[in-house]
């Protein structure tokens, strides 16, 4: 299992990393079988780090797509940035995986991402962060993705995060704008993630227009 918070510091995410590696593999025990792959599967994990869904499904035919040269991926890899483009066939894969990847990606470019996975996925799924959790989970700060930039940048210090990054959290309904109904991963009460699944061939969900992010800047 790779390590959630590798490039996090602090003890706060020392002691985070085990329980957020144990929370991922409850999550992907629970929600992953309701993609209803075929035998012989091909999926495209976007935004897979080092190792990515392999960690979690090492039988599955995976390749690998991300921003940074990743020479140790253990499969098929290919750098580059789905929003601008990926470089496979309409429909080339069963299943588009995307994992806590889209709130990294600017608001103003997830149209063009999400297009994308729609694209060359005759499935998917994708999973964010709630923006209505209380604890923000890059830093590990409660509310900080609640604050205005400029406050968030300045709480950030405080964090368990590697270094600033202007990550904006998404609602459940700008995620269902991009990819149809989303079920949520909950702790207790709240809705801790958001997930997208679409098995393939399944029908495709009517596309809306995706509501401004009350962060978007």
């Amino acid at each position: 299992m790779s390590d959630v918070y590798a490039t996090a510091r602090g003890p706060l995410a020392r002691i985070a990393a085990p329980l957020a590696a144990r929370a991922r593999a409850r999550r992907h025990a629970r929600f992953f079988g309701l993609t209803r792959l075929p035998e012989g599967a091909r999926v495209l994990d976007v935004g897979c780090g080092q190792i990515g869904l392999r960690a979690l499904e090492p039988g599955l035919d995976v390749t690998g797509v991300d921003l940074a040269d990743r020479p140790d991926y253990p499969g098929p890899f290919v750098r580059a940035d789905a929003a601008a483009g990926l470089p496979f066939a309409d429909g080339e894969f069963d299943l588009v995986y995307c994992s806590s990847v889209i709130e990294h990606v600017p608001p103003a470019r997830r149209a063009a991402f999400a297009a994308e996975i729609r694209r060359v996925g005759r499935g998917w799924f994708v999973q964010t962060p709630a923006r209505s959790f209380p604890i923000e989970p890059h830093s590990l700060l409660p509310g900080a993705h609640w604050l205005p930039i400029r406050l968030r940048r300045l709480y950030w210090r405080l964090g368990a995060a590697g270094g600033w990054e202007d990550i904006s959290l998404l609602g459940r309904a700008e995620l269902e704008a991009l990819f149809g109904s989303a079920q949520a991963e909950r702790l207790g009460p709240l809705a801790k993630s958001w997930l997208c699944i679409r098995p393939p061939g399944q029908s495709r969900p009517p596309r809306r227009a995706a509501p401004r992010s009350r962060f978007s800047r």
